[in-house]
């Protein structure tokens, strides 16, 4: 291809590449799925402010008062919180809330009123604390989640359906268009970049449970991806956060905006790439089986592993279990919960083989002189690992420059070198 024809051809591909990153999903109300997602939020927030009636008759029967400063900081954050799962930014999502708030407490004050004058007071069927507040916390949560699926809203003519469709008794059509206005207004992030930048945190979703990439020592997380995770931050200018996943969530709690990287050792392979991205490799390997140093002879390959004799142990809802379900068909297999204790089970006598990754066997068996890889330098496939990110290709992009730069410098063989 000629060079001019193929820079253009480039510079296409980038522009619609920029065009996919930041295009915005057609929420006009004119379009009928945009039209279900918004009838959904109006909903689940009439849905809210209608159990305000039984929070205001469960506080004028105990005599407490309406206001609750310390309580509403509580939702506000937990909001917030939310909402950063979803990308939207923090402080205009505290704002909704805190309008949210202001709605309810008008509620609240039009029913203490309406039973001051005189009006037949019934009382609440359900308690405050154990079941009013959870529900209207899980309702949040769903009202966030609604807000991510329907942004952006443009129409500032549905002002008029939402004072519609939200009915309350004790609700003024003022404060209604003022909750509206702070609905419209909620922003959300362009990337999980941005985010991250603007939020001064990286949130680290890490096992815990898989030396030497993320293990703990007493309460503190240690290990080869810890470290690394450490310098990414340090390299954006952030505060690291680690936040605990386990392997059977993993999927669910990246997809559910938990964290903003995945780094625990994390192999990479297709069922994972259809739903996520990676960033490029640091450490390639395989998975080979760990047994006790007297049993080397017995379990040199696969197929005498996969005898009915055989106990193999396996830890859940990652490649190990994968692996072994797809190719061990005779042996005994158990699944053990907790990693950090899976390799006792070996060494107790109650399991005779684990397969997992090599890197962790040259660990494991360093670590417990009883235990020893069954096929030393051999692995039973190939595999690479990376860090697990959600789908925005801006974010990847930093975290491929930023890799490959340590990389360069030598500083991850630095750190394997270290922890090995």
């Amino acid at each position: 291809m000629h060079k001019k024809h193929y820079n253009c051809v480039l510079l296409l591909f980038l522009f619609c590449l920029t065009g996919m990153v930041n295009a915005a999903p057609n929420n006009d109300s004119n379009n009928p799925d945009a039209a279900r997602r918004i009838d959904l939020l109006f909903d689940l927030i009439g849905y809210r402010l209608d159990l305000m009636k039984d929070v205001a008759a469960t506080k004028w029967q105990n005599k407490t008062a309406i206001e609750d400063l310390d309580r509403e900081s509580v939702v506000i954050e937990k909001a917030a919180a939310d909402a950063l799962n979803f990308g939207l930014t923090p402080a205009s999502s505290r704002f909704f809330f805190a309008m949210q708030i202001e709605a309810a407490k008008e509620i609240q004050r039009y029913w203490f009123d309406e039973w001051a004058s005189g009006r037949d007071f019934v009382p609440p069927n359900s308690d405050l604390d154990t079941e009013i507040r959870p529900r209207l916390l899980k309702m949040g949560t769903s009202i966030v989640e609604a807000i991510a699926d329907a942004y952006p809203i443009t129409d500032r003519s549905l002002a008029n359906k939402f004072v519609r469709s939200i009915y309350i008794e004790g609700l003024s059509d003022a404060t209604k268009h003022a909750l509206f206005r702070a609905l419209f207004e909620i922003e959300k992030f362009g990337t999980r970049l941005d985010q991250i930048v603007a939020t001064g945190a990286l949130r680290v979703g890490t096992t815990g449970d898989y030396s030497p990439f993320s293990h703990l020592e007493g309460d503190k997380y240690a290990g080869i991806d810890i470290e690394l995770a450490a310098d990414l931050a340090a390299a954006l200018g952030v505060k690291l956060s680690l936040v605990k996943t386990s392997w059977p969530t993993l999927m669910e709690d990246l997809d559910s905006g938990n964290f903003d990287i995945g780094m625990s050792g994390i192999s990479k392979n297709l069922q994972r790439q259809k739903v996520a991205l990676f960033s490029e490799t640091y450490h390639s390997g395989g998975k080979t089986p760990i047994v006790r140093c007297e049993d080397k002879s017995k379990y040199g390959t696969l197929d005498q592993i996969d005898a009915t004799s055989t106990r193999v142990v396996v830890n859940p809802g990652g490649t190990n279990e994968k692996f072994v379900r797809k190719h061990i068909k005779q042996a005994q297999v158990r699944v053990h919960d907790n990693n950090r204790t899976i390799f006792d089970e070996l060494a107790k006598g109650r399991a005779d083989v684990m397969i997992t990754d090599a890197i962790e066997v040259t660990v494991q068996s360093r670590a417990n002189a009883s235990l020893c890889a069954a096929m030393p330098g051999k692995t039973l496939n190939f595999q690479e690992k990376g860090f697990l990110l959600p789908r925005d290709l801006i974010w990847q992009q930093f975290v491929n420059a930023w890799l490959l730069q340590r990389q360069g410098e030598g500083f991850i063989t630095e750190i394997f070198d270290k922890h090995l």
